[in-house]
């Protein structure tokens, strides 16, 4: 009789894990403005870190009335995987030992990667980008600069894209293998023009062809049947939805990134 044919165990995916697996509040971000729980996630034999932030922990913001945070949160990561991009970890909305919220796999930031510096001087220098003046103390300022790096101008579009009010340093964790991850997206989408950012160094320049292409699918997945529209449609308003297809119109026609509005604060504070 032969031996019973043994079948390779199912791989889990990380969506599948943060969506279904036994979440375990392990301890709390004190730091974060919002409820912020580290945890761990076990499904069908695998575990992994995560964080957790339930829609009971928001605070409520005025300018952010509709909607979530959380479901923001899960709204960016959508759009960054229609990108192709993969620049926001994977996150899901479930239900948590405090009520729905925002579940996010955990990136442990690698150090080596140098993406933000202050400079002495007016020029940013060779392989660097202008954000703005900084005070540094004693009435002395510096320039503050980010890395002319490829992912951090494929993050600049994603966050055009989706409106991002906070583009912090803090939320660039560079990961294994080069990747590089954007986190804290609760504050996206408004319909206003929010966008606050420190990625501002390519401001007014022409988008790469890889930008083009990138948001000419977009728009074809933000069309009235479009799968990432109908997505989007259960995590933010409608008039959240028309403005994100707008935002993508406005940056084909022009085919440049955006510069500061000047009626919004254009860099976050504090910066990092």
């Amino acid at each position: 009789m032969s031996a019973p044919e043994r079948i390779p165990p199912r791989s889990v995916t990380s969506a599948e894990l943060l969506a279904e697996g036994e979440l375990t509040v392990r301890g709390r971000i004190r730091e974060a403005s919002n409820a912020a729980l580290y945890c761990t996630v076990a499904y069908e034999g695998r575990e992994t870190a995560c964080i957790y932030k339930p829609v009971a922990g928001e605070r409520p913001l005025w300018d952010f009335p509709d909607g979530t945070l959380a479901q923001r949160e899960v709204a960016a990561y959508e759009v960054s995987e229609a990108t192709g991009w993969g620049l926001v970890p994977p996150t899901v909305l479930r239900d948590g030992p405090y009520g729905e919220g925002m579940c996010q796999l955990w990136v442990d930031g690698q150090p080596g990667d140098e993406l933000l510096a202050l400079v002495d001087g007016e020029e940013p220098g060779d392989g660097w980008k202008a954000i703005a003046f900084a005070e540094v103390g004693d009435g002395k300022t510096a320039l503050l600069v980010h890395a002319d790096d490829a992912r951090l101008r494929r993050l600049a579009v994603l966050d055009a894209v989706i409106n991002n009010a906070d583009r912090k340093g803090g939320h660039l964790l560079p990961g294994d293998g080069g990747r590089l991850y954007g986190i804290d997206h609760g504050v996206t989408f408004n319909v206003e023009n929010k966008l606050r950012t420190l990625l501002w160094g390519w401001a007014g320049e022409p988008l790469t062809q890889e930008a083009t292409e990138t948001l000419t699918t977009l728009r074809a997945g933000l069309g009235e049947d479009g799968a990432l529209a109908l997505r989007l449609a259960e995590l933010i308003t409608t008039a959240e939805l028309n403005a994100t297809r707008a935002r993508v119109e406005v940056l084909l026609t022009s085919g440049t990134h955006p510069e500061p509005s000047g009626e919004w604060p254009a860099i976050p504070w504090p910066p990092v």
